[in-house]
């Protein structure tokens, strides 16, 4: 899917959040990237495959 040079990480590869943004959709709150996942604003994704990546927040961004 992805035509970038260097190519953009695969969606199984732990940087997958590193590829670029094929369309975005910030009224709603999510983007697609090049390599078929949708990476939510929340800092969640959800992957090609249909497996969920929960959100990666920290406490100190919680406000905790």
């Amino acid at each position: 899917m992805c035509r970038h040079l260097p190519p953009c990480p695969a969606a199984s590869a732990s940087d997958h959040l590193a590829a670029h943004v094929v369309q975005s959709h910030p009224e709603q709150g999510w983007s697609l990237l090049c390599n078929g996942v949708v990476s939510f604003e929340d800092t969640g994704a959800l992957l090609p495959d249909g497996a969920i990546e929960p959100p990666h927040r920290s406490a100190a961004w919680m406000g905790w």
